[in-house]
């Protein structure tokens, strides 16, 4: 039988999917030795944020719409979790799901009204209903207003793990990370995360080849909250809190410039921007308030000389795709 040719393009497909592949595993290999050398806690929030990154990151990067309300489902997601755990004694996995669950009842409820506008409204619009539920957390009984939830039980995993260990809650949170990691992947590499990218580049053309482009916005826009809450209900248990900083201005803009700063539109540039501030935040918290400014600074920096954002610079160095 004769050999059947390779479609035109396939080698640089193979070759983008194997410089993935690699990098996935050295990501995944180094996350599972690092607590040996790196202090775990730290870790733990990296890769909660790290989540949170990937799914505005889906939003953003694949579909082109800009959320400034993403605290909104890192935040609620990270009370109802907290308040499962504690006030209705859940078990850790069952409290996650609940706070995961909420945020994609708003996600909905939100998407349903936002995707009906494009560009700055929509982000108005997203950054509204996020305030409108900030100040609904600080009057809420249950949220526990200025002090918010605090001494949240880690529980026992499944009744049988128990999270208070810190390196049996950090292989939990790795377990979750690398498996929303996988379906983001999955997604933005499916025929449905191609409609988002067409959607992103030309909305108007994917309209006129007949696809509903309201219902894959909305979709996406879901997918994007639900994930947003799962780093916010497992961020909750990791740290046994939850307040209002979680869903406060500060953090959605806290998302955008991990996104950024990583690399937009990139699959591990929102991981790698997600440590980079976290980094800042720990390592420069001696400097108080000034902090906020030198992150200010390395964003102009990386706006100005890095367009691409980290990861973004080196896979167009090294003419890869990661």
């Amino acid at each position: 039988m004769a050999n059947v040719a390779e479609p035109i393009g396939a080698p640089v497909v193979k070759a983008q999917a194997w410089s993935e592949a690699v990098a996935f595993i050295a990501m995944a290999g180094f996350f599972a030795v690092a607590p040996a050398f790196i202090y775990p806690v730290f870790l733990m929030k990296a890769l909660c944020f790290a989540l949170f990154a990937l799914a505005f990151n889906l939003l953003i990067g694949y579909v082109g719409l800009l959320s400034f309300g993403h605290a909104l489902y890192f935040g609620w997601a990270a009370y109802v979790s907290a308040h499962a755990a504690k006030v209705w004694h859940l078990t850790p996995e069952l409290a996650i799901l609940a706070g995961t669950a909420t945020a994609a009842g708003l996600g909905l409820v939100a998407g349903a009204l936002a995707i009906r506008r494009q560009g700055i409204y929509f982000a108005m619009i997203t950054l509204a209903l996020a305030q409108m539920m900030y100040f609904f957390a600080v009057q809420a009984p249950f949220t526990g207003g200025e002090d918010g939830i605090q001494a949240v039980p880690r529980g026992y995993l499944f009744g049988i793990l128990d999270l208070s260990d810190t390196t049996r809650m950090y292989f939990t949170v790795f377990a979750i990370f690398i498996a929303s990691f996988l379906l983001i992947y999955r997604i933005i590499h499916s025929p449905f995360g191609e409609v988002l990218k067409a959607i992103r580049e030309n909305e108007n053309r994917a309209i006129s080849l007949g696809y509903k482009t309201e219902r894959y916005k909305l979709v996406a826009f879901v997918l994007s909250t639900t994930l947003a809450g799962l780093a916010g209900a497992t961020k909750a248990i990791v740290f046994q809190l939850a307040s209002l900083t979680d869903v406060h201005w500060t953090m959605s803009g806290e998302v955008v410039l991990m996104t950024l700063v990583g690399g937009l539109g990139t699959v591990f540039g929102p991981i790698a921007g997600a440590f980079v501030i976290v980094a800042m935040q720990n390592y420069l918290a001696g400097f108080g308030e000034w902090v906020t400014v030198i992150q200010g600074v390395i964003f102009v920096i990386c706006v100005l000389l890095f367009r691409r954002g980290i990861v973004g610079e080196i896979a167009h160095a090294l003419r890869i795709r990661l």
